[in-house]
């Protein structure tokens, strides 16, 4: 998977891209993270690369001449790479996004600044992603986020580890609560299901324990998961277990 990231600030993303995981998927060649300046596309002395809004008001607008330079040089040598916005205007980025961007080869993510790009930007871009309701000082973090998350799908990322299907969003609910030693801890042990071994009652405790939790923090994820008759009947009992018919 190539990631092609069009900012104005690249040093954003040199440790976050030398560290960990994304570290040595770059090293291993599993992916590759080019970085351009979109003030490499501006012109004139300054390389400016932003103005006052036309009809007043506070901040500045970033130009639409150098992003989308910077977006048909890419696509120039790339015309398979996907351009995507982002911005807190954009599609919500989900489990499903993930999933669907993570099967492509090749992605320009294009890092807004300031009070946000000139509305003719958007003609260039093939969609536009945010990854949550709230406002950040640009778009660099939020590519970086893309990038984790798809990474993570790409077959050799995670390693020995694999792309958990127990973690949190991936079929739709929040993850069961895990554990690890020591046993007890300051009056609080592990649950006993746990340490029995016997694998089918584990698996029906995660089960359960994953729809309790989802039910409880985001009940919202519970009308796009796919649940089954008895995820249906343990859903029930949970609720009437809470007072609640």
């Amino acid at each position: 998977m190539i990631f092609d990231i069009l900012t104005l600030f690249p040093e954003m993303f040199f440790s976050p891209l030398e560290e960990s995981i994304l570290g040595k998927a770059r090293q291993e060649g599993l992916i590759t993270v080019n970085l351009f300046n979109i003030r490499d596309y501006a012109e004139g002395k300054h390389r400016v690369t932003d103005d006052e809004p036309y009809g007043g008001g506070t901040g500045m607008i970033m130009k639409p001449e150098p992003i989308i330079r910077g977006i048909k040089a890419i696509q120039s040598d790339h015309p398979e790479a996907r351009v995507i916005l982002m911005t807190p205007q954009g599609n919500p980025l989900r489990q499903e996004v993930v999933r669907r961007l993570a099967h492509l080869s090749h992605l320009c993510l294009v890092c807004g600044k300031y009070e946000g790009v000139d509305e003719r930007v958007r003609e260039f871009v093939d969609e536009e992603i945010s990854i949550g309701d709230y406002v950040l000082n640009g778009g660099e973090p939020a590519a970086l986020v893309m990038i984790d998350a798809i990474a993570r799908l790409i077959p050799g990322v995670l390693g020995n580890e694999g792309a958990s299907e127990d973690d949190s969003f991936a079929q739709g609910l929040l993850e069961y609560p895990q554990y690890t030693r020591p046993r007890d801890f300051e009056g609080m042990s592990v649950p006993e299901v746990l340490l029995s071994g016997d694998h089918q009652a584990i698996e029906r405790w995660r089960r359960r324990e994953a729809l309790r939790r989802t039910w409880e923090r985001r009940p919202d994820l519970l009308a796009g998961a796919e649940l089954s008759e008895e995820d249906q009947e343990i859903l029930n009992e949970i609720r009437r277990s809470s007072g609640i018919a």
